[in-house]
């Protein structure tokens, strides 16, 4: 094997350790910077249903406010503008999903799950806490979570303080029995935006190939530049060294010297050669003499 196979086997055995290297170090990084961005789109979703609610409460729910004592309206529900905004998304996007979790809601779809009930027990429990982030195993695969406590409002009061103050529409379509016995200022549930954790994956996948491409793109880059400074300043002029070694060991003591312009090593080893050189040529004219 030759110096130059020698050379690059040894520079491809350090690339390749190095890129697991610098793969393996990217990686908590990488997954890092992924969910983050994911976790960024959940919090976009979760503003724009913020403004939906907003909007219905200060907009519509006035406006229709006057007719809910002869019949109830969801449209004049900030939960319900919120819900029926996001399936414009949801219809787009299967996978994300949107709730508003309650543990005592007017309406039994809403109320909350074990593992929600969980997240507003949390917020109850370190009512500072504005946002919850979490990634859960569901059937369909990991997704993430984001929640933030929906707290209760005292326009809220006028239907869910008790079932006998509450317009007899709304008792007519939902009932008596849940959404009642509210207090203000309550934790009463949690808004949930849900976002497959497949979209974190993909994105770090996208996120690594930016990290390793350009990194791969160097290393290919030293790789051919050593091996050019190899040939012209190592394995040519060794070369050329071995051929003028290997004449005059054949009896050519004539060959013309290699002039080498370099101080370095392969300098001093050709200035070497060619006083060896000198002294065999003299020496075999003193022998002719």
């Amino acid at each position: 094997m030759g110096l130059r196979a020698k050379f690059n086997l040894l520079m491809l055995v350090v690339a390749v350790v190095g890129v697991g290297l610098f793969a393996l170090a990217a990686e908590p990084l990488v997954n890092a910077v992924a969910r983050e961005e994911v976790l960024q789109s959940s919090r976009i979703m979760m503003e724009s249903a913020a403004g939906a609610r907003k909007y219905t409460s200060e907009q519509i729910a006035p406006i229709l406010k006057p007719q809910i004592g002869q019949h109830f309206y969801p449209q004049s529900v900030s939960a319900y503008a919120a819900k029926r905004n996001f399936d414009v998304i949801h219809e787009k996007f299967p996978d994300y999903m949107y709730r508003e979790a309650a543990l005592n809601p007017t309406n039994p779809q809403d109320r909350a799950t074990d593992w929600e009930a969980d997240i507003i027990n949390d917020f109850r429990a370190h009512p500072d806490k504005s946002e919850i982030s979490i990634d859960r195993a569901t059937a369909t695969g990991p997704m993430l979570e984001l929640a933030r406590p929906l707290v209760n409002k005292p326009a809220c009061m006028e239907c869910h303080s008790t079932a006998a103050t509450a317009p007899a529409s709304m008792i007519a379509l939902y009932g008596n029995e849940n959404g009642f016995g509210w207090k203000p200022g309550e934790i009463i549930g949690a808004q949930i935006v849900s976002v497959p954790m497949s979209a974190s994956a993909v994105r770090a996948e996208h996120i690594r190939r930016l990290f390793l491409l350009p990194f791969i793109g160097f290393l290919a880059l030293l790789f051919i530049s050593v091996n050019i400074l190899l040939h012209f300043v190592v394995i040519r002029p060794m070369e050329k060294i071995a051929d003028s070694a290997e004449a005059v060991s054949m009896g050519k003591i004539d060959t013309p010297e290699y002039q080498y312009k370099g101080r370095d090593q392969i300098g001093r080893l050709a200035s070497s050669f060619n006083r060896m050189h000198r002294s065999l040529v003299e020496a075999f004219k003193m022998l002719g003499e």
